[in-house]
């Protein structure tokens, strides 16, 4: 604030002050000066104009009179309060213990645990690689072009649409990387993918660390030949692979290498999964043949035997093995057909019995009580001796007679034959196959099944009559063809064109 002075006699009032007209300096004063190239600021000592400043005409004790002035003369007096110092409670309370106050006693105070970083910062520990003593060179010029490949199955059942897939694992020996690769199948509904794995290092344990790339120091240990053996299971990056077989270059390897291990080939399991439960209806070959094609076809049927065993059947006398009084009277009659294992039952009237008699049980394979539907076990000529229970779908029959065919077929095959069937049947028809009986008071039907004439002609007219049957050939077509063989060649003529038809058929 400047001063400015009066002198016209006026009263100070606003308006009644008139600056002075002789004033040519308005400039405003320098609060800055220079030290040592450093700009510092300093208190003005004059106004504008180089007027002087009120606060320059006031002594010390006016302006502290200013400074510390109340406003007693206008409001009066304030009521003087006597406050406290304030003190912090961690400056209150700085080195006392609250526990030692209320008579619990604590353990001595213990040293501060030791960051094991900022120890290993002070003292840093030295670090040593040994030098492997493997020489990677001499691997590389001794084992370049060396694979030890196996043949595995890939278990990927537990995935969407998986299963049991072949693939196979080879193994490089120049540099111990595995590399897997599947085996394309045709018409597998899978793409042609070749390679599952590339070729590289699989390691046996990764330790469970957060890394972008799996360097040596996650890993422990890598695979080596010695962990692959046929016939055991080989689990690698998570999946399941079941070894069982190898080629012959890997078998030479392991033998001259590790002969400890045992490179043995095992049989593949079967790999067409769970085969669904049998229904009932019709056959077990013929059900199955469902599950393993999309267009069903016939099970194969062993022609020549059909062939050789065409009409020879082997007949049993039986009655029904159970307490019910009604059956006792019933007598059934079991033929067993040595062209496709099959058995038919047929029982014989009896008069004023009240059943009707005929057929029991049409021409069907009869499995064992006990065996299961997937892997049944049918009925043989050596299961049916005399005294024997046979077993039919619930219904027991008791064998107690049969033909002298029988005994003739069994004993002719006695190496196939247990010793106690063709013992039975002696002891049964050793009377009655004196006295050339057909039938017996048990109602036995001794009858032997049509055999062809001696002739060589009629034996062979004979086959080739059940050979055209099998085929579904017209009676008219069998003759044609028989008097052609027999006027053209004979003998010699009727056996080729008999094989070349046989052979024609089984194809």
């Amino acid at each position: 604030m400047s001063w400015n002075s009066n002198s016209h006699g006026l009263p100070f009032l606003p308006g009644y002050t008139f600056p002075d007209v002789t004033k040519s300096t308005f400039s405003r004063p320098q609060t800055l000066e220079y030290k040592n190239g450093h700009a510092l600021p300093r208190r003005p000592t004059v106004g504008i104009g180089q007027d002087p400043l009120l606060s320059e005409l006031l002594s010390q004790q006016e302006m502290n009179e200013f400074v510390f002035e109340t406003s007693d003369v206008t409001y009066g007096p304030c009521a003087q309060s006597l406050t406290e110092e304030f003190i912090p409670p961690y400056v209150n309370l700085d080195k006392k213990e609250f526990m030692k106050n209320e008579g619990i006693l604590l353990n001595d105070p213990e040293p501060m645990p030791v960051d094991p970083y900022s120890k290993r910062r002070e003292n840093p520990q030295p670090c040593y690689t040994t030098p492997s003593e493997f020489d990677r060179k001499y691997q590389f010029l001794t084992m370049d072009r060396k694979v030890l490949r196996f043949h595995a199955l890939w278990d990927d059942a537990d995935s969407l649409y998986g299963g049991t897939r072949p693939v196979t694992i080879q193994y490089y020996l120049v540099d111990d990387t595995v590399e897997i690769r599947a085996v394309h199948e045709p018409n597998s509904g899978r793409d042609p993918v070749c390679v599952l794995v590339r070729r590289q290092k699989l390691p046996k344990k990764i330790k469970p660390n957060c890394v972008l790339e799996t360097s040596p120091e996650e890993v422990d240990e890598y695979f080596s030949p010695k962990d692959f053996q046929v016939g055991q299971n080989l689990r690698l990056l998570g999946h399941l692979f079941l070894l069982y077989d190898c080629d012959g270059f890997t078998m030479e390897y392991y033998q001259r290498n590790y002969p400890e291990i045992e490179m043995k080939p095992i049989d593949v399991p079967d790999r067409l999964g769970e085969v669904p439960p049998y229904n009932g209806f019709g056959s077990l070959e013929d059900s199955l043949q469902n599950c393993l094609s999309l267009i069903p076809k016939p099970p194969k049927k062993d022609v020549l035997r059909m062939l050789e065993n065409n009409h020879k059947e082997l007949r049993y006398s039986a009655r029904l093995n159970n307490n019910n009084p009604d059956d006792k009277g019933r007598h059934f009659i079991l033929s067993y057909f040595l062209s496709d294992d099959t058995i038919s039952i047929f029982e014989r009237p009896a008069r004023n019995s009240g059943i009707i008699a005929g057929k029991f049980l049409k021409k069907m394979r009869v499995p064992k009580p006990g065996t299961t539907v997937d892997k049944p076990e049918f009925y043989s000529p050596a299961d049916f001796a005399i005294g024997a229970t046979v077993d039919v779908f619930g219904h027991r029959f008791l064998l107690f007679d049969a033909d002298e065919y029988v005994l003739a077929y069994l004993e002719s095959n006695s190496s196939q034959i247990p010793h106690q069937t063709i013992e039975s049947l002696r002891q049964k028809l050793g009377v009655g196959a004196a006295n050339n009986q057909p039938t017996d008071q048990n109602g036995a039907c001794n009858l032997k099944p049509p055999q062809p004439s001696s002739t060589t002609a009629s034996c062979l007219f004979f086959k080739i009559k059940e050979f055209m049957n099998l085929a579904c050939v017209s009676k008219c077509k069998l003759l044609q063809t028989t008097f052609f063989l027999f006027s053209f060649g004979g003998f010699f003529a009727i056996r080729k064109v008999l094989i070349a038809f046989i052979g024609v058929y089984v194809s």
